[in-house]
């Protein structure tokens, strides 16, 4: 007996013919702002094998490249169509992608690495395409914590020693990228996260209801949701993700290595869709605000404008009074700096997954983000696109607690940590 189908949420669903003619304007508007036309893959032998692609998101913001890419035609310059589907939470998205009824997801760089290992499902060789994002998550507490004084890192350890008892967090995801901030901020001030307070798992757009109903101290999420929670007056902003670790990788253009070695085509058309779908987002603010307002919409975030179109310039408020501006916001390209799959960020989740138990072992830490992350391809992309790589596949960072990333002796680095399983 067949399942029902479940409804797929086509680019155009919701759009008003004005908004259709907008979103085409703006192409034009992204070509007037210099960013380079190319000619479709689509000829010979680099005809996509596969023209039709069915990529899954999650409502966040941070999915917003790949809805563009099919909102504003993108796909179609590279002989493909791609067919964004809404999912309700991220081990459906796991789940998919491995059964093969989605192609491709926007998904957590984490997930990604746990399938890969079979540390979080179902084990499956899978592939990251590119980075879809750096930045732009959020560790927000409840209004109830900051009412006494729970409105930081250390106000909240300050009152968890002055009030003991079971303090609850959620995250999205046992491997994700959100419960890694969450656990790497409260072990930068001693908290085990694995000890001293009881993490759940929460899909995104159900945070905000769970906070409101008292079921959460405090959650780690992707935006909109941080900042939906301050406009309903139910959390405040404690921290981002950007101050657990400035330009951190964050979503990614993940899929199957199976995928890839069947239609390695469609694969890299698909990268050049969301490529350019990434430039043009970060090429003005009317174009970012033009994104707001589409991903807003029901068929995709389901939430207002306002909820969106803040945080993606960078306009933060904690939800007590503070404003700022914050450089490190979310963004989608960079100059190029945020799409190349870095082979030492999809390690950094690996030596996490150590530190926390996922792991009981040390794995091939450099093996497996170079089995994961397509960078040859990527490349291909790239180049056609006339975006630049960086010339190493390592990259540095100094993380929240000042300990140093870079990639080199994975293992001492998971193993040299206080706070750990």
């Amino acid at each position: 007996m067949h399942a029902p189908a479940r409804p797929t949420f086509s680019a155009t669903t919701d759009m008003s013919r004005r908004q259709i003619l907008q979103a085409a304007s703006a192409v034009a508007v992204g070509a007037a702002a210099g960013l380079p036309s190319t000619r479709a893959w689509g000829q010979g032998s680099d005809k996509p094998e596969k023209e039709e692609v069915r990529i899954g998101f999650i409502p966040l913001t941070d999915c917003a490249s790949v809805v563009m890419a099919s909102v504003l035609g993108f796909d179609k310059k590279y002989g493909i169509k791609i067919i964004p589907t809404k999912e309700a939470s991220w081990a459906g998205v796991r789940d998919k992608l491995v059964n093969g009824e989605l192609d491709m997801a926007h998904v957590l760089y984490g997930l990604v690495y746990g399938v890969h290992l079979g540390v979080s499902g179902p084990k499956k060789d899978m592939a990251v395409l590119m980075t879809l994002n750096n930045n732009g998550q959020g560790l927000t507490l409840s209004k109830a914590l900051a009412d006494k004084g729970g409105t930081s890192l250390e106000g909240l350890v300050a009152l968890m020693k002055k009030e003991p008892r079971d303090y609850t967090f959620a995250q999205t995801f046992p491997t994700g990228t959100h419960a890694m901030w969450l656990y790497y901020w409260l072990a930068s001030a001693n908290v085990n996260p694995l000890k001293d307070v009881k993490c759940i798992v929460v899909p995104p757009p159900q945070m905000v209801a769970n906070m409101r109903v008292g079921n959460m101290d405090g959650f780690s999420v992707g935006e909109p949701w941080n900042h939906r929670a301050i406009m309903d007056g139910i959390g405040i902003s404690a921290a981002t993700s950007q101050d657990v670790w400035k330009d951190h990788p964050e979503k990614v253009l993940g899929t199957t290595a199976e995928f890839v070695k069947k239609y390695p085509n469609t694969a890299r058309a698909v990268t050049m869709a969301v490529l350019e779908a990434s430039q043009w987002i970060d090429a003005s603010l009317s174009n970012k605000m033009k994104m707001a307002e589409t991903v807003a919409q029901k068929s995709y975030i389901n939430t207002s404008v306002d909820a969106i179109n803040q945080r993606i310039l960078g306009r933060y408020q904690n939800g007590l009074g503070k404003t700022w501006d914050d450089p490190n916001h979310m963004k989608f390209f960079n100059d190029g700096a945020v799409n190349f799959p870095y082979l030492s960020d999809g390690m950094w989740f690996l030596t996490q997954h150590k530190r926390w138990g996922l792991l009981k072992e040390h794995p091939d830490y450099l093996g497996v983000a170079k089995q994961i992350n397509q960078i040859d391809l990527y490349k291909q992309a790239a180049s056609a696109l006339k975006i630049s790589v960086p010339k190493d596949a390592m990259r540095s960072s100094k993380l929240i607690d000042g300990v140093v990333w870079d990639g080199k002796e994975p293992a001492k680095y998971a193993d040299g940590f206080k706070v750990r399983a």
